[in-house]
């Protein structure tokens, strides 16, 4: 069957009786993305329900739905990527493609490599959580990769460049653990959809149709300052599989720029179970989200296993949604740090769920190797929009999780009072949050000495590591401050560790 609109269209597909909440979107984006601006998709469909869902998509997501034809069952949308004003005179040469989410076959890995030796990371060692900040063509690639219209090749060429800027600051600042700054990644947890087998990243525009009053979901985004049109939620719609390693490539290339010991984060467990369990979804390939979270466990012991033979210092597990669990009110109240339309249940429940994944995902091992992150909220410089609250209803948890290090946000008022910590074991090393990421002002060594002295005090010059609270971009498109910022504020925690060593007769 022909339809005859006003314009011929570039890319099609049909998606069958495919609805927006059961993979119709998915397919809708894996054609727009690669389009330019202008682009049009024509969408076959015969489920009904995309009659008014599909339209309230276009307006929501900033498409604009050019014309809808119907023949019986049969329907036909064509919808262009942006505005239809925005189409340029030469267009792509048309594809017809017949809809439908193509699976990985999942195989996983039978026997873990051994674990190689790795740079040791002395007290009062002093690093990044992870992210920095982007140059702005990085930002670029990142997006045209995301959309499928920068081939693999040349993103990571580029993504070098940004990654050698990154670590040359870390290094200028005086840091003595290292990361890739994440220049790879489009965010701190959604970029290993674009990793793993049978996930996709999706904006989170996309997911308002998909809610039970989108409306208020818009009005949740834009209150909580998040760019929904940049930010990507990762999607599953089959069985997760690793057949490619998630942040072995960033590791690798890091260590090629170094001696210094390397270290990398990973989305943990629970993050992930909690954004990528979408029932309208995720109940394609899952049951329920423990079996999602089982696999999830799966995929990520496998990647620490390969990055610790790939000889990566400290693997870190990121795990900010800890917090909201405890901070942010009733189950049934979303919060965008946890993913888009992830609830909760109890929170002792909820806890004690955590613990044993974060415990299965580390189990075998060596602890020292392994730490975990927390804070309360890392999307915004405003402080009110994040979470608050002392580190008291979460100690036990901490305190009973297998790994040899917790990063901790504690230069900001709302992390409490450091005290509340003091109960937490004698062999876990504690990387102390001495600045704050989300300010522009640069702490003086004299502050952050002051502070980091009184973590020594309480915890012993040995167990005690100097870090900011959280990364200083955790979103790419959404950085806290400048890379110069960044530098100066690692550099007053580089001169504060100095003295501190001279001070505790610490060796390095």
């Amino acid at each position: 069957m022909s339809f005859q609109h006003p314009h011929q269209p570039d890319v099609g597909f049909d998606g069958g009786d495919l609805d927006c909440g059961n993979g119709l979107l998915l397919l809708i984006r894996k054609h727009i993305d690669p389009l330019p601006r202008g682009g049009l998709l024509e969408i076959r469909s015969t489920e009904i329900s995309v009659d008014e869902d599909l339209p309230a998509w276009c307006r929501m997501t900033g498409n604009e739905l050019v014309s809808f034809l119907r023949d019986g069952k049969q329907r036909s949308f064509l919808v262009a990527k942006g505005k239809l004003a925005e189409r340029t005179a030469v267009a792509p040469v048309p594809v017809q493609s017949r809809g439908g989410v193509e699976l990985i076959t999942v195989k996983p890995m039978t026997a873990f490599p051994p674990v190689a030796p790795a740079p040791a990371v002395p007290p009062l060692s002093v690093m990044g959580i992870g992210s920095w900040p982007r140059p702005r063509w990085m930002l670029q690639a990142v997006h045209e990769h995301m959309e499928g219209r920068l081939p693999d090749a040349e993103f990571h060429a580029t993504a070098d460049d940004a990654v050698r800027l990154a670590v040359t600051a870390q290094l200028r600042a005086g840091a003595d653990v290292v990361s890739d700054g994440e220049q790879r990644r489009d965010s701190y947890s959604s970029f290993v959809a674009s990793r793993l087998d049978n996930t996709q990243l999706i904006p989170l525009t996309d997911l308002l149709p998909l809610v039970d009053d989108p409306e208020e979901f818009e009005r949740e985004l834009r209150a909580l300052d998040v760019p929904a049109g940049d930010v990507r939620h990762p999607a599953v719609f089959g069985p997760l599989g690793r057949s490619r390693g998630i942040a072995v490539h960033e590791v690798e290339f890091a260590k090629s720029l170094t001696r210094q010991p390397v270290k990398v984060a990973l989305p943990g467990p629970y993050l992930l179970t909690r954004t990528m369990w979408m029932e309208c979804i995720s109940d394609r390939a899952y049951a329920n989200r423990e079996d999602l979270a089982n696999d999830i466990v799966r995929v990520l012991r496998e990647e620490i296993a390969c990055l610790l033979a790939a000889g990566t210092a400290l693997v870190q597990l990121d795990e900010p949604v800890l917090s909201e669990v405890v901070f942010s009110g009733p189950a049934t109240q979303r919060s965008f740090m946890c993913g888009a339309l992830s609830e909760k249940g109890d929170p002792a429940v909820e806890l004690a769920f955590a613990r044993d994944l974060v415990n299965a995902v580390v189990a075998g091992f060596p602890r020292e190797r392994l730490a975990l992150h927390m804070c309360r909220g890392n999307w915004t410089p405003d402080e009110t929009k994040a979470l608050a609250g002392d580190y008291r209803p979460l100690v036990d948890t901490l305190g009973r999780l297998q790994v040899g290090t917790l990063f901790l946000e504690l230069a900001t008022p709302r992390a409490g009072e450091m005290e509340v910590l003091k109960s937490l074991p004698d062999d876990m090393r504690i990387g102390v949050g001495a600045c704050n990421q989300k300010h522009a002002h640069v702490e003086s060594v004299e502050h952050v000495l002051h502070h980091a002295e009184h973590a020594v005090q309480m915890f012993g010059a040995g167990r005690v590591l100097l870090t900011p609270d959280c990364g200083f971009a955790t979103f790419a498109d959404n950085p806290l401050n400048s890379a110069a910022t960044a530098e100066a504020k690692l550099a007053a925690l580089a001169g504060a560790a100095r003295i501190l060593r001279e001070r505790h007769r610490i060796a390095v």
